[in-house]
């Protein structure tokens, strides 16, 4: 018997280590050159680790949510006299398909997702799909093994899943000698929600956050947006409020430089930038993700607009680059209809402010001296207050709502002092 082992691979940007995310294969298993055998999970990245040879497995090192150092065994592969000629020494690096890289100014959101490398035809029996994938479809009830994949060495897409029928789920038997269900389940903390955690907790450790929420009487705003949704084919995609903000925000920061900064701890450094790089906080199935508007102080309102609904759709199917998902200079986030009252949003470090949007409702208020129903909306806000002042902080807020009270203003060129 001839053996290979396969040590964790030196994934770059000084990784010494990385997690066990999920196994594709198992000792006993046989698997073919550049089959999936691991997930795995850096500070930085997700990483899909393709077999360096064919054989058969004889051990893995770990379990999901384990570490392994950068040069230990990983897989041991029983290749047999007549393959050990074949084997590579070192794997090379061209067979690691790279995720975009978790940025690591995310804090509210960790951006990273598996990027699908080409790969062989699959083996009988084998499924092949991304990470996302299989939980789409065990959320879906899809059985994998009936799907046939359209991607390339017939891996699963996420196309294919489209119009599937879920398969029946067995119904617990009422015999006395049936199993009871358990009272509880222990979930593993691993990987991307892992990373969620930690930075989540290293931001409200390490900033002290100063929060501010201010009503805002949208009514004008809602009343262009619908106008504008009004000049749009049938079949267009409809304006929501962020574009709106984000163009708001453009203006408001104009004055208010010091919150558009980066605090770079590792040198006691802000890094004032005079382009607004907006973060848009996106939901998606992997956790909070923040795919990033640049110089959104040069974009028109539909360029905005589209800009944010490209962005958001990469970084839910996992289509994300790494330069989307990072750089942001300040975040909005947005929870939609469930936007309730108010919220207290963390800050993305090294920003030093986040603008949360809430729920806009029909509420009765004062207006010209008269009480009317008017829409309105609380903007969120938290900031950094080692280096944003709490009366710079109202004061830009009040700023943007001032904008989005009276929305034509944000169309209005800057009248600048000569």
């Amino acid at each position: 018997m001839s053996q290979y082992i396969f040590k964790m691979p030196d994934l770059g940007e000084g990784t010494v280590d990385a997690e066990i995310v999920a196994w594709h294969t198992k000792p006993g298993d046989a698997v073919s050159e550049d089959q999936l055998i691991v997930e795995v999970m850096t500070d930085k990245a997700a990483v899909e680790v393709p077999a360096p040879v064919s054989g058969r497995v004889v051990s893995i090192t770990g379990t999901p949510g384990d570490k392994v150092a950068v040069g230990s065994p990983l897989i041991v592969f029983d290749i047999g006299d007549g393959a050990a000629a074949h084997a590579p020494p070192h794997a090379p690096n061209s067979t690691i398909a790279k995720a975009p890289a978790v940025p690591a100014a995310a804090v509210s959101a960790i951006a990273s997702a598996p990027a699908v490398a080409s790969a062989p035809a699959a083996n009988p029996g084998r499924v092949m799909a991304s990470p996302a994938n299989r939980r789409r479809a065990r959320e879906a009830g899809i059985d994998l093994s009936t799907v046939v994949g359209s991607g390339p060495g017939g891996r699963i897409l996420r196309d294919d899943l489209a119009g599937r029928t879920p398969q029946p789920v067995p119904t617990r038997s009422d015999h006395p000698a049936a199993r009871a269900v358990p009272e509880t389940s222990e979930i593993k903390v691993i990987g991307l929600r892992r990373l969620i955690a930690e930075r989540m907790s290293e931001a409200k450790r390490n900033i002290p956050h100063f929060a501010y929420v201010e009503e805002v009487d949208v009514t004008e705003l809602e009343s262009l947006r619908q106008q504008l949704n009004l000049s749009r084919p049938a079949d267009a995609a409809n304006l929501t409020f962020l574009p709106l903000v984000v163009m708001a925000l453009t203006r408001v920061l104009d004055s208010f430089p010091q919150c558009n900064v980066l605090y770079d701890a590792a040198r006691g450094v802000l890094v004032r930038h005079r382009a607004v790089h907006v973060g848009i906080a996106t939901q998606t199935p992997d956790g909070l993700k923040v795919p990033v508007v640049r110089n959104a102080q040069s974009l028109g309102l539909w360029e905005a607009a589209a800009e944010i609904r490209r962005l958001a759709e990469r970084a839910r199917s996992n289509k994300a680059t790494r330069d989307e998902l990072t750089g942001s200079t300040i975040t909005v986030t947005s929870l939609g209809k469930l936007g309730g009252i108010a919220s207290t949003p963390i800050i993305n470090a090294p920003e030093v402010g986040i603008i949360g949007l809430n729920k806009a409702t029909l509420r009765p208020v004062v207006y010209q001296d008269a009480v009317a129903v008017r829409l309105v909306m609380n903007l969120s806000s938290s900031f950094d207050h080692r280096f944003v002042d709490g009366y710079d902080a109202a004061a830009m807020i009040q700023a943007l709502k001032e904008l989005l009270e009276h929305p034509a203003m944000i169309f209005i060129p800057k009248v600048r002092s000569p």
